[in-house]
């Protein structure tokens, strides 16, 4: 069984990732590339740029042999390269989340595997590949519609991520052999603000000749970062009116981002129904009572003249 195309979007990635198993992360649409606006995410455990695939010519040197510590996995199936983007932050951060059985079973039988055997590993893995698969369009023209399609016209897409791991930044593309150095930070640094000026200079170099690109996030779960200030704002014992003022305003403040969090969450539930429901049968049986009424071909005609 092969891997469908899935559509890039914030709220599938993240129910994706929750069905294989993962707790205490989401992911997230960037809007604005500057480091406050990362910041105000933490812990953001890794970044993914999506853009319109090209060949070019790239001289840096990859990590032959990276360290055991760092996951990469060889992209061997072409469309599972968001997929695998994701899950190499999500391997990346296992130290902070909760990958879940499949994942932690699937990182320990792969910990000593080369890239090769990795992606081999991956494209073989029956529940990643039902997960991913899930959100495939129920559209029964979309194959016979691929097949015809001019390969010159085709667009094709390709993920990459950046992670820090153990002081060092990493660019992890499944199509090169190994991981790219981008980069060092310390103890006492963020990594965020270190990839920050690296990824604007990627995208204002890919914005000169292309605007289909985005940047998204693999952050921590924000609904239970809430939660749990909240409550330990709420536990405080407090007597100074000046810091019981406070306190107030910052849970009113923490109440309404939660608010905000549960209301994403339901609308990227609805609009994933939306994306598995087959409306093919709907639209057959609309058109056979239009034309029975004798109202489909002067609606036709309608459509026509306003081409």
């Amino acid at each position: 069984m092969s891997w469908c195309t899935i559509e890039s979007d914030p709220g599938v990635f993240t129910e994706l990732i929750q069905t294989i198993g993962v707790k205490g992360a989401q992911v997230e649409e960037l809007y604005a590339l500057d480091y406050e606006s990362l910041a105000s995410l933490k812990p953001v455990f890794g970044l993914i740029f999506l853009f319109k695939w090209r060949a070019e010519k790239d001289e840096r040197p990859v990590v032959e042999n990276p360290p055991e510590t760092l996951f990469f996995a060889r992209q061997k199936i072409n469309n599972a390269c968001a997929t695998q983007a994701i899950l190499s932050i999500l391997m990346n951060a296992r130290d902070h989340i909760e990958l879940g059985d499949e994942l932690s079973q699937f990182y320990e039988f792969t910990k000593t595997f080369s890239a090769d055997m990795r992606g081999d590993t991956i494209g073989n893995s029956e529940v990643m590949r039902t997960a991913h698969n899930s959100f495939a369009r129920p559209d029964p023209f979309v194959m016979e519609e691929d097949k015809s399609r001019d390969d010159k016209d085709d667009e094709a897409f390709h993920f990459i991520s950046y992670v820090p791991s153990k002081g060092t930044l990493y660019e992890l593309d499944g199509l090169k052999k190994g991981p790219i150095i981008i980069g060092h930070y310390n103890e006492n640094e963020d990594w965020l603000q270190k990839v920050v000026p690296i990824i604007q200079e990627r995208v204002a170099r890919y914005s000169q000749t292309e605007i289909k690109f985005n940047l998204l996030a693999v952050m921590g779960d924000q609904k239970i970062k809430y939660e749990k200030e909240i409550e330990e704002l709420t536990k405080q014992d407090i007597s100074d009116p000046t810091l019981i003022a406070q306190r107030e305003d910052r849970l009113a403040d923490l109440r309404e981002c939660l608010n905000q969090q549960v209301e994403l969450r339901a609308k990227w539930k609805e609009e994933n129904i939306k994306r598995r429901h087959n409306y093919v049968p709907f639209l057959v049986n609309l058109i056979k009572v239009l034309a029975q009424k004798n109202e489909l071909m002067p609606l036709i005609e309608s459509a026509k003249n306003k081409l």
